[in-house]
């Protein structure tokens, strides 16, 4: 199994981090405006990118400021099958570290490679959301 890794620093405290991530208003400045996002353990977020809604993460784990682990189950890309997106964060001196995985893919293929870059994208979008208040969400990005 191979897994797309990075790193962001953010600076600010890991609650504003966490709720950027598990909250419509957040994801939908940081990831794509068009979602459906519940709270808690057990939800089934609803992400939409052009294709009728086909991305749908369960929220697998949550520990509040520090993890949260999504299980991909459908996705209009069937790489994505099987994999879980993890999010743990750990605060020090006001500088939020986020440790992402995107685990389990089957190869190394034109779409993980695609998707490391476009996580990298993300992250930086959650820095800029967190920090400024302006995130660069999927309608806003150039293709």
């Amino acid at each position: 199994m191979f897994h797309i890794e990075q790193l962001q620093f953010i600076n600010a405290p890991a609650a504003k981090v966490y709720e950027a991530l598990t909250t419509q208003e957040g994801l939908g400045a940081v990831w794509t405006n068009k979602l459906i996002v519940r709270p808690g353990l057990g939800a089934v977020n609803e992400f939409d990118f052009n294709d009728n809604y086909a991305t749908k993460m369960e929220v697998a784990e949550l520990e509040e400021n520090k993890h949260i682990l999504w299980k991909c189950i459908s996705d209009a890309d069937p790489e994505w099958g099987g994999t879980s997106v993890l999010f743990d964060l750990s605060e020090k001196n006001g500088v939020t570290t986020v440790d992402f995985r995107h685990l389990n893919w089957r190869e190394v293929s034109r779409c993980y490679r695609s998707c490391n870059y476009n996580w990298a994208m993300f992250l930086f979008s959650l820095k800029s959301y967190v920090e400024d208040g302006q995130g660069l969400n999927f309608q806003q990005r150039k293709w």
